[in-house]
Formats: C-alpha cells, sequence, structure tokens
C-alpha cells in the first residue's frame, strides 16, 4: 500500500498546482452582473393622451378606446390607463360609453378591467330610457360588447333605482342581468 502511495506522490505538487491555478483564475474574472431582469418593473413604452379606434371586419369602427395615459410593463406583460374611455359603436344602437379612473388592459387586448368609479352610460333607444351603470370595477370585453362585475353595481333609468351585487350586460341583446341582493325603486309616471 506504501508503494501506491509512493507512486502517486510526484503528482500531488502537480494537483495543487491545477487547484491553484483554477482559484487563481476565478480570483481575476470580472463580476457578472446580477440578472435582474425579473426584478424590474419599469414601462417599456409610455404613451399619453392616445386613442385606439378598432374596426369591424366590413372595416367600420366598431369601438374607439381612449386615455390619458397608457404605460406597458415588459416583465408581466400588463398595460395599464389613467382615466380610460370606451365607446362601443353598434350600427343598430346609440354608442354606449364607459368610462373609470384607472383600467388595465388583458395581455391578448381583447379584456379591459376597470377600476375605481366606472361609469357606463346607455343612451336612451326606441322605449327605453338611458340606463347608467356605476360601479367600482367592471370587466368589459369591447369586441362582444359585454360587461360583467361581481361587485356593487347601481343601475338607474328615468323612473327606477337598482341596486345589487353583480351584474352582467350584454350591449348587443340590450339585456342586463343582476346577480344578487338586488334593491329596487320605481316612480310611476305622474299624470
Amino acid at each position: 500500500m506504501k508503494e501506491r502511495l509512493f507512486s502517486w506522490l510526484p503528482l500531488l505538487p502537480l494537483l495543487l498546482l491545477l487547484a491553484a491555478t483554477y482559484w487563481l483564475n476565478k480570483q481575476v474574472q470580472p463580476i457578472a452582473p446580477a440578472s435582474d431582469s425579473n426584478l424590474r418593473h419599469d414601462p417599456d413604452y409610455i404613451i399619453n393622451n392616445f386613442t385606439a379606434t378598432s374596426l369591424d371586419t366590413q372595416g367600420r369602427p366598431r369601438f374607439i378606446m381612449s386615455a390619458q395615459k397608457m404605460w406597458h410593463y415588459p416583465d408581466d406583460d400588463s398595460t395599464h390607463l389613467d382615466a380610460p374611455q370606451l365607446v362601443s359603436l353598434l350600427a343598430e344602437h346609440p354608442p354606449m360609453r364607459t368610462s373609470a379612473l384607472r383600467g388595465t388592459i388583458s395581455s391578448k387586448g381583447d379584456e379591459v378591467f376597470l377600476y375605481d368609479d366606472v361609469l357606463i352610460v346607455r343612451p336612451a333607444y326606441a322605449t327605453q330610457s338611458e340606463q347608467t351603470f356605476r360601479s367600482n370595477y367592471m370587466h368589459v370585453i369591447p369586441d362582444r360588447d359585454i360587461a360583467d362585475t361581481d361587485h356593487f353595481v347601481t343601475m338607474a333609468d328615468a323612473r327606477t333605482n337598482i341596486q345589487a351585487v353583480g351584474m352582467e350586460l350584454n350591449n348587443k341583446e340590450r339585456t342586463v342581468k343582476l346577480l344578487s341582493r338586488v334593491r329596487s325603486t320605481y316612480e310611476p309616471v305622474k299624470k
């Protein structure tokens, strides 16, 4: 056993030299910058006072989205809006207008989430008077012309004031579905 150990003894300085060279090489390498791209949350673009118009398949304006400010974060692919406004342009109905204090757009761009002082105004049409809807949150799908919320909402028209929790509004079909805790006040026509 001693003979084997002594046969490897000349290699020991070579192994020590190899370890020292490796350690010295690591000491002189520049420090790699920390990869904080996942930690940074900086916008890659900001647009002030923007307006975008979406067209239908025949090239007619379908809806208009505008905001005082829009900014996008590439790390989570989120788009934020300051004072957003949406105008639905259906040929068979007057334009429905939606506004809020702030909002976000889904990464695919097909959904809009509105927050704080959300107001939807659906103008009078045929025998129906103007309707307003107020909430602190609204989920809108402009291409399908629908809006919904699971939060408290108030709906008002010329003679009715309704409060509820949760709502589904379909502007194409001109329907409103109130989901729970519905309370209503109705004022009959005075003759």
